[in-house]
């Protein structure tokens, strides 16, 4: 093989040797444009120009401190108009941003309160958690223990049971407004939550309105997160809901007949005679609750050979004519109002099986009496039965306890 100089050689090899031209910009120019096409591939990737803000990554952030201080220099525009072609540099600059003479990465980075890798690499940080990592520790919060979880375990049964009965619905967060306030209930990440307390108002450091919030959750434990970081997380949640509020419970009395309404009908109260030595002890407490559009003497004739009326005999020891009934509503309101002293018990059926009856509640007889005046009134809407002091409360007397 002849031998090649080292042009031939690299010619062989389909290498240009031909030596590089010198740059026709000076360091400082090739500095802008470098980072004038980092602001490019931000804005051909997200499909806006980068922005300010404690919300944003801390590169858009870089970039968008970078974008300013272009903006604010003339030789810049003259540089980069070829490459503008999204008219990035006409934009009106940021308010208060002042003039500046070059653009040192660093000196940027630590303007944002962040330092450089030792690499020199502004896309390598070190001391310094990612904008994720710091949203989340503030969604998730520290969980702690409630300790008062007892006073708010019957609004968690109230809630529950209004859930399963329908006398509440669920809608996706956001679909009737993204406020948060005290006394709300949400579903976040499948459990239920409950905003037991909401803070003084606060400014965040990019002026926004924000509070904390005493979180209590289904499972006994609370955290202290801010509403703006609850709002996020039943955002980013796809099975996220709101509770909505107790509804005016509808026309228990109505003229308009639905397909579970009955024409006339009696709300009774029954006792049982069961020799069970916990219902015998509280016999007087004990009642069943119920509606029917027939004889309650016919209902109840094979009480004892039924596991809903607790396999004993019972007797009738108060009744309530009324006329124009939804079953259903009037079911799911005493449903709701006793949730917090629902008897709990489980019996064996016939058959040996276990049968735990539900609509069996622990209240005294003259507090039934009241619940059936305040559905007549309307009030009914307004309160829940109180197991502590046995009365009928507001709502928010038991939340305040």
């Amino acid at each position: 093989m002849p031998d090649l100089s080292d042009d031939e050689l690299l010619d062989a090899l389909g290498v240009d040797a031909t030596p590089a031209p010198a740059s026709r910009y000076t360091p400082r120019e090739e500095r802008l444009i470098a980072g004038f096409e980092d602001i490019l591939r931000f804005y051909e990737t997200q499909g806006r120009a980068p922005q300010h803000g404690e919300t944003r990554d801390i590169f858009e952030r870089l970039y968008a401190v970078r974008l300013e201080r272009l903006r604010a220099l003339p030789e810049a525009h003259e540089l980069l108009a070829a490459r503008d072609i999204h008219g990035l540099l006409a934009a009106v600059p940021g308010h208060g941003t002042p003039p500046v003479v070059t653009l040192d990465d660093d000196a940027l980075l630590t303007e944002l309160g962040v330092a450089a890798s030792d690499e020199g690499d502004i896309t390598v940080l070190k001391h310094v958690r990612s904008q994720e990592d710091r949203r989340v520790a503030d969604e998730v919060a520290d969980r702690t223990p409630c300790q008062d979880f007892a006073r708010f375990k019957p609004l968690f049964t109230q809630v529950e049971s209004d859930l399963k009965t329908g006398a509440r619905r669920t809608l996706p967060f956001g679909k009737e407004g993204a406020n948060i306030l005290e006394g709300d209930f949400f579903i976040l990440a499948g459990q239920l939550v409950y905003v037991a307390d909401v803070g003084d108002p606060i400014k965040t450091s990019i002026g926004k309105n924000d509070a904390r919030l005493r979180v209590i959750y289904a499972n006994g434990t609370e955290s202290n997160l801010l509403r703006r970081s609850l709002q996020r997380a039943l955002y980013k949640d796809d099975t996220g809901r709101r509770v909505t509020p107790e509804p005016d419970p509808g026309p228990v009395f109505s003229e308009i007949w639905e397909a579970d309404d009955i024409e006339s009908g009696m709300i009774y109260v029954l006792r049982s005679l069961s020799t069970h030595p916990f219902i015998a002890e509280h016999r007087e407490l004990i009642h069943k609750i119920g509606v029917t559009g027939g004889k309650v003497e016919t209902r109840i004739a094979h009480a004892a050979h039924d596991a809903t009326y607790l396999l004993a005999d019972v007797e009738v020891v108060a009744s309530y004519k009324l006329s124009g009934i939804n079953r259903t509503r009037l079911e799911a309101l005493f449903h709701r109002i006793f949730s917090a002293a629902q008897l709990d018990l489980t019996i064996q059926d016939r058959f040996g099986n276990p049968v735990r009856p539900r609509e069996w509640f622990l209240v005294p007889l003259p507090v039934i009496d009241e619940a059936v005046a305040r559905i007549r009134d309307g009030s009914i809407t307004e309160v829940i039965y109180d197991p502590k002091t046995a009365r009928l409360v507001t709502s928010t007397t038991v939340t305040e306890r």
